[in-house]
């Protein structure tokens, strides 16, 4: 039970310290995920997307502005737009040599509406369609960016650069621009999310979603409704720059917002901080997989070793070094195995005791190491003279105990008679010399009830009896109630 319970006390302590390490490692590098994605990753991330922006989306503004300077197209409006076609020609090079999608003006003078292909149409205050324009005639900036369906293209749906164009003398004109369908810029973003593994979306200032890659905020959302970014954006719009981090269906988000001048929108760059830790929690759990692995292999090794170790300590606990015969400690543990098999079988259980005789002059003849090799002999011949299933064991001294079961008085006799007599004509070789020994034998058989205790005093009475009468010869003691 101690060993078992010493191995219980490994096993907790081995997992214990080793999930220990991996769950503290696993918290430090979290953390440090955790503020190199909000100090480091995350404004990086802006700042690349926005170079990218710049090389992809802001490209239109500069070609629009362009436009909105050139010298052809101003005098063409005011030399009274005589030439359609050269306008068509114009506005056609600009869409081929640029990429856009589209290319346009607006007249402010006679409202004709010209695109690549000629006129398409008269914008007009009434039409819904066309208010787009009139805000732009009255905006304070150059130029605005606009979400909107393009007529001239199957209403689909477009971002317009629409850029003011003022005469030499600083007059309204009439607007000009590009457009880029949304679907390929859409596409950018998909790009941008793959190559910086975030999720990324523009919002304008109204907190209305323009363009984005995020199935949690999907274009035409407005995060002002109910979201919990609805703080962090007027933080955001007061501040600047800023990385924020906020909890969304039970996870905990990190995020970047930054405000692009250029498209007077916001760039949101976003990810989960269980994304950005998959790795090391997927460490975490091949650590714990190998710490339980380890620890099993330690605590079987452990086990296999206290079991080798304490079956040692019990085979010399019970075994006599010298004859390595079973000890007196061995028969205290089997012979209530061997009554209780007796009391079951109701047969008869013998005990023979054994002394060797004159065992001291042998001693003081051959020495000790004369003595200690005739107990061995001694030891070899009795167990040659009995069965397997009988139990030998050194009583101590010069004295053994033979155990036999299933025997009565008269096979007692007779084993004990036979062992006598092959000590007898042993001839034991010991430094050249041929030395013989007898032995005096007592032998007791055990009667229903009778204790242990009075059997062995009884064959230990019935050896000394033998002894008295003139030794090398057995004495059966009776049974006297």
């Amino acid at each position: 039970m101690n060993r078992y319970k010493l191995i219980l006390l490994i096993s907790v302590i081995l997992a214990t310290g080793f999930l220990a390490t991996s769950i503290v490692s696993y918290q430090v590098s979290r953390l440090s995920i955790h503020d190199s994605i909000v100090n480091s990753t995350l404004p990086l991330t802006s700042d690349n997307i926005y170079s990218e922006i710049q090389k992809d989306l802001v490209r239109p503004i500069f070609v629009s502005s362009m436009m909105a300077s050139d010298t052809f197209l101003r005098d063409w409006i005011i030399d009274g737009e005589a030439d359609i076609g050269k306008i068509s020609k114009y506005l056609q090079e600009v869409q081929t040599s640029y990429g856009a999608f589209v290319s346009f003006l607006v007249s402010e003078k006679t409202a004709n509406y010209y695109y690549g292909e000629g006129l398409l149409k008269q914008v007009s205050p009434e039409e819904e369609r066309d208010a787009w324009y009139y805000r732009v005639r009255e905006l304070k900036y150059p130029y605005e960016i606009n979400v909107d369906r393009d007529m001239a293209h199957a209403d689909v749906l477009t971002i317009f650069i629409n850029y003011r164009v003022l005469d030499y003398a600083g007059e309204y004109l009439g607007a000009v621009g590009v457009g880029l369908a949304v679907n390929s810029v859409q596409k950018l973003i998909i790009h941008y999310q793959k190559k910086f593994k975030r999720n990324v979306y523009f919002v304008n200032d109204q907190g209305e979603v323009q363009l984005s890659g995020n199935p949690i905020q999907p274009l035409g959302s407005n995060i002002m409704e109910g979201s919990v970014l609805q703080k962090l954006f007027q933080r955001a719009k007061a501040n600047g720059t800023e990385t924020f981090e906020y909890e969304y269906d039970g996870t905990q988000q990190l995020i970047n917002i930054r405000y692009i001048p250029e498209l007077k929108w916001f760039l949101f760059v976003e990810q989960s901080e269980s994304e950005a830790t998959s790795d090391i929690r997927h460490a975490l759990y091949i650590n714990v997989l190998l710490c339980l692995v380890v620890t099993a292999i330690v605590v079987l090794l452990t086990h296999i070793a206290l079991r080798r170790y304490q079956a040692e300590l019990e085979t010399m606990a019970t075994t006599d070094t010298l004859t390595g015969l079973p000890n007196r400690k061995a028969f205290d543990i089997v012979i209530d195995i061997f009554l209780n098999e007796s009391a079951r079988t109701r047969g008869a259980l013998a005990v023979i005791v054994l002394d060797i005789d004159h065992f001291k002059s042998i001693n003081d003849r051959l020495g000790h190491f004369g003595g200690d090799h005739v107990l061995v002999v001694t030891a070899k011949t009795i167990r040659a003279g009995t069965r397997a299933a009988d139990f030998i064991c050194r009583w101590g001294g010069e004295e053994f105990l033979i155990v036999i079961k299933d025997c009565d008085e008269h096979s007692a006799m007779l084993l004990a008679e036979k062992i006598r007599s092959a000590i007898e004509n042993e001839l034991i070789a010991y430094k050249g010399e041929q030395i013989n020994i007898t032995a005096s034998l007592g032998v007791a058989v055990a009667r229903t009830g009778e204790k242990i205790e009075h059997v062995l005093d009884r064959a230990d009475v019935a050896m000394y009896a033998a002894k008295m009468a003139g030794r090398n010869q057995v004495n059966l003691s009776r049974f006297d109630g």
